[in-house]
C-alpha cells in the first residue's frame, strides 16, 4: 500500500513536471527573435546591412516583428548610416554584415561611429566556436579586426545572451559614446532561451560631477584673464548643451571658435561667433584668437582638431568629460573633467568681469572672413553654388557633405542656427560619407529636405545607394561638385610644390546622360539655373541628382595651409 501511495506521488510529480517543462517549451524563443525583440524595446526602428545565408533567421524576425531591415548597397554604407541615425535620434544605431568581406567592408564604417563619437550595434556573422582558428572560406578573425575601432567587441552566445546585450548597449551610449561589436556565431540563430531572458532596460554609466576645487581653480583663472577665448568642440554638440552654452555666451562678451562638427553649437550672426577651426580661411579666424591670453576649450575633442595644431601659446582650460589630449610642452593651466552639464551651469552661475574684446572688431573680421570665401571671378565657383542653394533651401533643412575640398568651405561658408543642419564625418573623414548619410539623415526626418554635396570622386565610392533610396522612394537631392579633380590634394600637392599627379578623375562627360542608376539628372552651370532646377528636384519621387559644374581651380586661394 505504501508503494502504490509512494508511486502515485511519484506519477502526480512526474506529470505535474512534464506539464510544467511543456509550459516552459512554450514559453522559450529563438535567439535570433529574442534579440530583434530587444532591439524593438530598446527603440530601434530599422537595422542597415547586407544579409548573408546566416543571417535570414534574424532578417525573418524583423520582418515578423516591425524592425525594418534596410538593404545597403555596401556595407561601408550600413555603418554610415546607422552612425548619422544615432546622432539624430539618440538611439543606438544598428548595422549588420556576414563573414569576411561583409564584415570588412562594415568596418569603414563602423570606425568613423568610433572616431566620430556615436553610439552603434554593429552585428557581424561569425564561424562557429568549433571553426575558429580554422582554415574556412571567409574567415578571418573579426575580434581582432573590430578590437581597435569599437569600445568594446564580443561573441553572442546562448548563455551569455542577456548580460552581454546589456553591457553593449550601456557601453555604446556611456561617455564617450561610439561603437560595440558583436559577432553573432553562424550556428546560434535558432538557439532557445527563456522569453524573460530579452532585454528592455540598461544602467548607463553615470558622469562623476566635476571635482569643485578644480572648477574654483577655473573660475578664478577665468576672471583673471583680460582676453579668454571660448573653444566649443563635438563633446558639447553630442550632449545637447547649445541651450545652455548659449546663455554663457549671450552673457559674457567672450569670443567663441568652434570646431567642424560643433557649428551650430551658438548661431554665425551671434556677435561673439567668430568661425570654425580648421576649414576655409581659417588663417582670418586665427586673427581673432591670436590676441587671446587665455583658451577656454569647452566640450573640446581633440579628434577634429588638436589644440596644438591651432593654439597661440596661452594657459589652457580644458572642460570636458575626459582628460585634455595635448602635448605636454603646453601649459594646460586647468583641467575639469566629468559632467560637462554641471560644468556648464557652474560657468552660468559666475559674475565675470568685461573683457578688453572690441566687438566691432570681432564683427568685422568675420565680415573679412565671409567675403574671403566669395571669389571674385567670371566663373561658376563653388561659393557662388553653395550661397545660391542656402538663399533657397529651407532654414530648417539639412545638408550632409561629403569628404574633399568641399567640405572645408561649406564648414565655414554655411550658415546654421542648430547643431546637426550640416552633417559631416571630421574625426573618421571617410570619402564615400556624403550619400548614405543624406539616405539616413531623410529616413529620420521625412519632412525635411536633405542635400548632399558630394565631390565628383566621393560620388564614385557610394554611388550605387542611389538604388536604395530609389528602392525606399526617398527624396534626396545629391549634389555633384564636378570639377574633375581630387581638388584638395591638388591644392595640396601645390603647396609641396609638386607636379599635380594621380588627382585628375575623368575626361570628356562625367554623366553624359539625364539619368544615372534610373535617378534623373539636372545640369547647372550657374545660380540662374540652381534656382530654376531645384524646385523641380525637390518634387521628384525619389533621389535627383544635381551636376554642378564648378570651377575648382579657386579652392588654392580658399583652403587654409597654416591654422597659427
Amino acid at each position: 500500500m505504501q508503494n502504490k501511495r509512494w508511486r502515485s506521488r511519484h506519477i502526480t510529480g512526474f506529470n505535474k513536471l512534464c506539464a510544467a517543462f511543456k509550459k516552459k517549451e512554450f514559453i522559450m524563443t529563438e535567439l535570433a527573435v529574442q534579440l530583434v525583440k530587444s532591439l524593438q524595446a530598446l527603440g530601434v526602428e530599422r537595422v542597415f546591412g547586407i544579409p548573408g545565408g546566416p543571417s535570414i533567421p534574424y532578417i525573418e524576425a524583423m520582418r515578423s516583428h516591425g524592425i525594418e531591415f534596410v538593404l545597403v548597397s555596401n556595407e561601408q554604407s550600413a555603418g554610415i548610416m546607422a552612425d548619422v541615425c544615432a546622432r539624430l535620434t539618440g538611439i543606438p544605431g544598428v548595422c549588420h554584415a556576414t563573414y569576411g568581406p561583409g564584415a570588412t567592408n562594415l568596418s569603414t564604417g563602423v570606425a568613423g561611429a568610433f572616431l566620430d563619437r556615436s553610439p552603434l550595434l554593429a552585428f557581424t556573422t561569425e564561424v562557429k566556436a568549433r571553426d575558429k582558428g580554422r582554415k574556412v572560406q571567409m574567415n578571418i578573425d573579426h575580434q581582432a579586426l573590430y578590437q581597435p575601432i569599437t569600445k568594446w567587441t564580443t561573441r553572442l552566445s546562448r548563455e551569455n545572451f542577456q548580460e552581454t546585450l546589456e553591457k553593449a548597449v550601456r557601453i555604446a551610449v556611456s561617455e564617450v559614446s561610439g561603437p560595440v561589436h558583436i559577432g553573432l556565431p553562424s550556428d546560434i540563430a535558432a538557439e532557445s532561451l527563456d522569453s524573460d531572458t530579452f532585454v528592455d532596460t540598461f544602467a548607463k554609466v553615470p558622469m562623476q560631477s566635476p571635482n569643485p576645487l578644480f572648477l574654483k581653480a577655473a573660475s578664478k583663472i577665468i576672471k583673471n584673464a583680460k582676453k579668454p577665448i571660448l573653444a566649443i568642440g563635438l563633446t558639447a554638440v553630442r550632449l545637447g548643451l547649445q541651450q545652455a552654452i548659449r546663455e554663457f555666451v549671450d552673457n559674457n562678451n567672450i569670443p567663441v571658435v568652434v570646431t567642424p562638427m560643433a557649428k551650430g553649437i551658438i548661431p554665425d550672426q551671434h556677435p561673439c561667433y567668430a568661425g570654425v577651426l580648421f576649414h576655409c580661411q581659417s588663417e582670418i579666424v586665427a586673427n581673432v584668437y591670436r590676441s587671446a591670453d587665455l583658451v577656454i576649450g569647452l566640450g573640446y575633442d581633440p579628434i577634429e582638431f588638436n589644440y596644438e595644431s591651432w593654439m597661440p601659446e596661452v594657459p589652457l582650460i580644458h572642460i570636458d568629460t575626459e582628460e585634455a589630449d595635448i602635448l605636454p610642452e603646453y601649459d594646460v593651466a586647468c583641467e575639469v573633467t566629468g559632467s560637462l552639464g554641471v560644468s556648464v551651469a557652474f560657468l552660468n552661475s559666475l559674475i565675470l568681469p568685461e573683457y578688453d574684446w572690441d566687438p566691432e572688431k570681432i564683427k568685422a573680421n568675420k565680415h573679412r572672413m565671409y567675403e574671403a570665401l566669395l571669389p571674385r571671378t567670371n566663373t561658376f565657383t563653388p561659393s557662388d553654388f553653395l550661397v545660391a542653394l542656402q538663399e533657397i533651401m529651407p532654414t530648417t533643412g539639412i545638408i550632409t557633405t561629403d569628404v574633399g575640398a568641399h567640405l572645408h568651405l561649406i564648414g565655414q561658408l554655411w550658415r546654421q542656427e542648430e547643431p546637426n543642419q550640416i552633417i559631416m564625418t571630421n574625426g573618421w573623414s571617410s570619402m564615400g560619407f556624403g550619400i548614405p548619410s543624406a539616405i539616413a539623415a531623410k529616413i529620420c526626418n521625412p519632412d525635411k529636405t536633405v542635400v548632399c554635396v558630394t565631390g565628383d570622386g566621393g560620388f564614385l565610392m557610394n554611388c550605387g545607394e542611389l538604388l536604395t533610396a530609389r528602392r525606399l522612394g526617398i527624396n534626396v537631392v545629391i549634389v555633384v561638385m564636378r570639377d574633375r579633380e581630387l581638388s584638395l590634394i591638388k591644392v595640396k600637392q601645390k603647396w609641396e610644390n609638386i607636379e599635380k599627379y594621380g588627382t585628375s578623375l575623368y575626361e570628356g562627360e562625367y554623366f553624359a546622360a539625364d539619368r544615372f542608376l534610373g535617378v534623373p539628372i539636372f545640369r547647372v552651370e550657374n545660380a540662374n539655373e540652381l534656382k530654376e532646377s531645384l524646385p523641380k528636384v525637390l518634387s521628384t519621387r525619389g533621389p535627383a541628382i544635381i551636376e554642378a559644374c564648378v570651377d575648382g581651380a579657386v579652392y588654392k586661394n580658399l583652403i587654409t595651409r597654416s591654422y597659427k
